[in-house]
């Protein structure tokens, strides 16, 4: 396979195409930074472009990170046996190179932030990297993936103002809780699976109609953390509009899934979720730059 084939076939392994779910909350969070901060946006496209580059080098070390260790349970488990490391297309050695492309990338577009981000960007790998060994100790695995997410939107902040402020926290719980319900709903799946391997999650542990209940309740949670937000930055109509779209999609997304009945899991958690993170950006961008 010649090396740009490989390039492929690892970007498609990592669902290169799924940046889009931490990516619109990120740049949510830069705009929010700059309207707080009072700053003029034409003057914050340098830094927006190296908060995108920052975003996609994390998440696409981290998903490449998470398929070579995981590379043997995946292998087991009849649902990924086909991804690219355990069928052979792609060597763990190649995947490494890839991961430590992505990881100088984002060293280095923190350091075209600022002084803080590039302080913090190795504990932000330590936390993208360490979510893929919680699985194997803790069923709590979803809202570290989530945190990850989560991180998102804080880490955007801190590239526009150089400071972490405690408001933008309410947005990485909002995205923290969003993941973590998705993830549950995907993770039903494997339910049985996770049983046989000793591996840990919601639904091993609660069983698929507790744990899809927990998904609703995280996904509420992410709601209430969206309109606390709103209100506290006194963000007009258009933010709340948003936010009634997003509950929406999420009701609609839990709406697909039942216990005895897993069939449209991917359409809840790849459609439905990429709808969310969009949509909510743009009527929260809306709503910082218009009204």
């Amino acid at each position: 396979m010649t090396f740009p084939a490989k390039i492929r076939t690892v970007l498609e392994m990592i669902k290169f195409e799924h940046s889009v779910f931490a990516l619109p909350f990120a740049l949510t969070g830069a705009l929010l930074a700059v309207r707080e901060s009072g700053l003029e946006l034409p003057a914050m496209w340098g830094k927006f472009g190296w908060i995108v580059v920052a975003m996609v080098a994390a998440r696409s070390a981290a998903m490449a990170f998470n398929r070579v260790v995981d590379a043997d349970i995946d292998a087991r488990n009849q649902r990924t046996k086909e991804r690219a490391i355990p069928a052979g297309l792609v060597s763990k050695s190649f995947t490494w190179g890839f991961i430590v492309f992505w990881s100088a990338l984002l060293l280095a577009a923190a350091y075209m932030l600022n002084p803080l981000c590039l302080k913090l960007a190795p504990a932000a790998l330590l936390i993208v990297f360490g979510y893929s060994y919680t699985k194997r100790f803790t069923a709590l695995s979803h809202l570290v993936l989530g945190f990850a997410l989560g991180i998102a939107p804080a880490a955007a902040w801190i590239a526009i103002r150089g400071s972490l402020d405690w408001p933008i926290l309410l947005l990485t719980a909002g995205v923290m809780l969003w993941t973590a319900g998705f993830d549950i709903i995907y993770s039903c799946q494997d339910q049985e699976f996770d049983r046989r391997e000793g591996l840990f999650s919601i639904p091993r542990s609660m069983g698929i109609g507790a744990a899809l209940m927990v998904a609703r309740l995280l996904h509420v949670g992410m709601v209430g953390m969206l309109v606390w937000l709103s209100q506290l930055l006194a963000l007009g109509y258009l933010s709340l509009a948003g936010i009634g779209v997003v509950a929406v999609l999420l009701a609609y997304e839990h709406s697909l899934v039942k216990a005895q009945d897993l069939s449209r899991v991917n359409a809840a958690f790849f459609t439905v979720n990429g709808f969310v993170s969009i949509l909510f950006f743009l009527f929260w961008a809306a709503d910082i730059l218009v009204t």
